[in-house]
């Protein structure tokens, strides 16, 4: 790497190189990126920020985010990619004018079944998953969800307080994951969730690259995307939120009186 710099876009040629970039992360074509260079202008004008990383010459990350209402004091991250090893920079940039501008709180979704972002997002940031979300979007067509259902987890990052980290060294969370009970099956036969006797914790795995088995057997994929959904939206509905990812693919999920 050579100098990386990450600055704010204002310029009809910035935004169109991001919408190259996103349409690269998302393997789309250049034509229909994820989010049209002139659809970034106008969020840019609207006051969100659109941020381009740098790596000398070279794009290696962008990121768009917009605010919430205002009472809530919020942002709302619309869009984020890196180059490996860039993304903590680029989310503290979004952070950084954020909390310039008055918000207190960052929020976004992610494919759940992605464990590293789930990993990036919970241990490196400490930011918790608050909601989860069955199809968010509906069929999309891009080369990374195509033929998949598109359920998201919500997350939500507290820009002001101090840093909150659920990271147990890779063992998956405060409790002991494997003295817990098995209680849902993966599509691969293996224990897919487990649930402490003392109803604090539950855990669940997903596989080790959703998007590879997407496109090698989709079908497969859209098994185990139900299969963690069954999980997820009980533990949510019974008081959980997601609080860590362990280094073997392990969600913790905290029951929300025993994180506070």
């Amino acid at each position: 790497m050579t100098s990386l710099s990450i600055r704010t876009v204002h310029d009809v040629a910035g935004f169109a190189a991001v919408a190259d970039y996103f349409s690269d992360v998302w393997q789309t074509p250049r034509s229909a990126p994820p989010l049209l260079s002139e659809t970034l202008h106008s969020l840019a004008h609207a006051g969100g920020a659109v941020h381009a990383a740098y790596d000398g010459q070279r794009l290696a990350g962008a990121s768009v985010a917009v605010f919430g209402p205002p009472a809530l004091r919020e942002t709302y991250s619309l869009l984020a990619a890196a180059d490996q090893g860039l993304g903590v920079q680029v989310k503290q940039a979004q952070r950084a004018w954020a909390l310039e501008l008055g918000a207190r709180t960052m929020r976004w979704t992610f494919d759940p079944l992605v464990g590293r972002n789930a990993r990036f997002n919970f241990v490196k940031l400490g930011a918790v998953g608050t909601e989860y979300l069955v199809d968010f979007y509906g069929p999309m067509a891009d080369g990374v969800n195509d033929g998949d259902e598109t359920d998201r987890l919500a997350v939500a990052w507290d820009l002001t307080g101090p840093r909150q980290s659920y990271d147990t060294g890779g063992t998956g969370g405060t409790g002991d994951r494997e003295a817990a009970p098995t209680t849902h099956t993966a599509p691969d036969g293996s224990p897919l969730a487990r649930r402490d006797l003392d109803e604090c914790h539950v855990w669940c795995r997903v596989p080790d690259d959703i998007v590879a088995l997407r496109a090698a057997h989709p079908e497969l994929a859209l098994r185990w995307r139900r299969a963690v959904r069954e999980v997820f939206t009980k533990a949510f509905a019974d008081g959980f939120r997601a609080t860590e990812m362990s280094r073997d693919g392990w969600y913790t999920l905290t029951r929300r009186e025993a994180a506070a």
